[in-house]
């Protein structure tokens, strides 16, 4: 006879998602607009009764009211839309990435829009007259604010895009540094000098961005020039260099040194030290490279002191 058969279950464990935290104050603002939409639109479904008296006094009123049905009803969508992709994407609400930008972006640019279309109803233009009177300026118009209209549309195509993001290290131009905001017509960068350069949409998505954060080897490099009779071997530079960041060595990838020749002059070298970081932070970086750059002086300094000798014998 066979014993008894033990029967073992075996329980999944299930990790509860963790879920974004909203905000007691979006969702009073959240609020807010809700009960100020559902009041005006009330208003405005009672208003043809004791404005027809009042003929352009009325039609100001009718206009400003659809103007702020609008604005309220677009603001709630944007606002409903970032609450889904910020759950969906655990991002908190006090941080913003190109999804959120892009959504803001797009709620000035609509809003924009219907406030321009809706400012000739002020005036008792009808549509048909409207079209006919922005057909005619169009062109001024384009000509006036092609660059403004070229820098919104260049934002909102950025800040949808997964080439840069927000926090990302980039260099656009001759310009290097993280980028910290992407509004409705510049990109802000905070650069190296902690100064923050405002460049215009259009102007980051027609130039050559190199992204430092996004590429999978995070190479540093360091140019600098040497008169030529004060480096007696490339090999000892290079062990020098790599014996002052030694206190770096747990950040820095392993065999990873070169110091190359880029140039070579009548009377100095062109060198370009590199190395490639584990992990890029923008402060790890500055740290590392300083040291770099004052161990390049000292070797340059020691080696100037050292021929001032032996000229001196």
């Amino acid at each position: 006879m066979s014993g008894p058969q033990e029967i073992k279950h075996v329980q999944r464990v299930t990790q509860p998602s963790i879920r974004t935290p909203i905000p007691g104050r979006y969702l009073f603002k959240l609020l807010v607009e809700i009960i100020l939409f559902a009041f005006i639109a009330f208003i405005y479904s009672i208003s043809h009764k004791w404005l027809d008296n009042f003929p352009h006094l009325g039609q100001v009123v009718m206009v400003t009211l659809r103007f702020l049905m609008f604005l309220l009803g677009a603001s709630l969508v944007v606002r409903l839309l970032a609450m889904v992709y910020r759950g969906r994407k655990h991002l908190p609400y006090n941080k913003k990435d190109n999804v959120t930008i892009g959504l803001s972006n797009i709620f000035i640019m609509v809003v924009f829009i219907y406030g321009f279309v809706s400012s000739f109803g002020l005036f008792g233009i009808s549509f048909e007259k409207m079209f006919t009177t922005v057909s005619i300026v169009a062109a001024a118009i384009a000509i006036i604010s092609k660059d403004f209209f070229a820098d919104i549309i260049s934002g909102i195509v950025i800040s949808f895009s997964k080439e840069i993001s927000i926090n990302d290290f980039v260099k656009v131009g001759e310009h290097r540094g993280k980028i910290v905001d992407i509004n409705i017509a510049k990109t802000a960068i905070l650069n190296e000098d902690d100064d923050i350069i405002f460049m215009p949409n259009s102007t980051v998505f027609t130039s050559d961005v190199i992204n430092y954060t996004k590429r999978k080897i995070k190479k540093t490099s360091i140019d600098f020039e040497v008169a030529t009779n004060s480096v007696h071997s490339i090999e000892e530079l290079e062990e020098q260099l790599m014996i002052s960041l030694s206190e770096y060595h747990h950040l820095i990838e392993p065999n990873s040194y070169l110091l190359r020749v880029v140039h070579i002059k009548k009377d100095f070298l062109v060198l370009k030290f590199q190395y490639n970081l584990i992990q890029f932070t923008r402060e790890m970086e500055r740290q590392i490279k300083r040291k770099a750059v004052r161990s390049i002086v000292k070797n340059l300094n020691m080696a100037k002191i050292k021929e001032l000798d032996k000229s001196d014998l």
